[in-house]
């Protein structure tokens, strides 16, 4: 029985290895592109160009111009979790700095995706990661802020939490940062203020 060649282990890895670097490539495009506002204007092979394969390539790894776009959003979701998650508990200074890095990075992006989620009918999946976005964003508050809310009445406890999630959204940072003109070190004072106004208040 013939030997197995010993270089076709490496073969498949480097294979794979450059797969991988193509859907990450692709992946990337199609983000760009998407957060730039030109996702409706872009053709297939202007994304493939962009990542450096072809049309054909594209289609291969995700066999359509849509279920990249959904690839593309779902890592984003994940690099959002993972950022939002770095932010130290029961530190309202710390929060309000890790929100603040968040959005100079995200503000923008998440704003058109929300954006995209109210005006797009052909894309159903869309709503579905807004919203998703949305419960992270909840969900980011209760880690936060828990602390101060769990001992608070239940109405209360609804009141202020739907309070913080409006101090901490990324229309209020959009409104304070970019038509207020506010800088960074300023808004993070308002909502810094704000937020301990808040939960100092055990009424």
């Amino acid at each position: 029985m013939k030997a197995e060649p010993k270089s076709r282990p490496y073969k498949q890895v480097a294979r794979a290895q450059a797969q991988e670097r193509t859907r990450e490539a692709l992946v990337h495009a199609a983000e760009a592109v998407f957060f730039a506002g030109r996702w409706g204007q872009t053709s297939l092979d202007a994304l493939a160009t962009s990542a450096g394969v072809t049309k054909q390539t594209l289609l291969r790894h995700f066999g359509s111009k849509e279920a990249l776009l959904e690839q593309a959003l779902l890592r984003s979701r994940e690099r959002v979790h993972d950022q939002r998650w770095a932010a130290p508990a029961d530190d309202i200074a710390g929060a309000v700095e890790n929100l603040l890095d968040h959005y100079a990075e995200w503000g923008e992006r998440l704003l058109r995706l929300l954006a995209a989620d109210r005006l797009s009918t052909e894309l159903p999946w869309l709503a579905l990661i807004a919203q998703e976005g949305r419960q992270l964003h909840y969900d980011w508050v209760e880690h936060v802020f828990g602390r101060w809310l769990q001992d608070l009445a239940p109405r209360v406890r609804v009141r202020r939490r739907a309070t913080l999630i409006a101090l901490c959204d990324p229309y209020t940072w959009w409104l304070l940062s970019h038509r207020l003109s506010l800088p960074r070190r300023q808004v993070q004072a308002a909502l810094t203020e704000a937020i301990q106004r808040l939960l100092e208040d055990r009424g």
